[in-house]
């Protein structure tokens, strides 16, 4: 899909050098999937107490085993 958008350059060139992409689709694209990535892990967080952890667990047990 091709798209016209106007770009922060020095911000992109920053991007592609730390990043080591030879293109800006490349740079964009990059950082399009870090965005999603995040925004997934983010959704994580609406877990925590909302799961019923079970009392009888023992964690360092399970460690230990095999």
């Amino acid at each position: 899909m091709a798209t016209n958008i106007e770009l922060d350059e020095p911000l992109l060139s920053m991007a592609m050098r730390l990043g080591g992409m030879k293109t800006k689709k490349e740079a964009v694209n990059q950082a399009l999937a870090e965005y999603v990535q995040r925004r997934e892990q983010i959704k994580i967080l609406d877990f925590f107490d909302k799961v019923d952890l079970d009392p009888d667990l023992d964690y360092k047990k399970q460690r230990k085993a095999p």
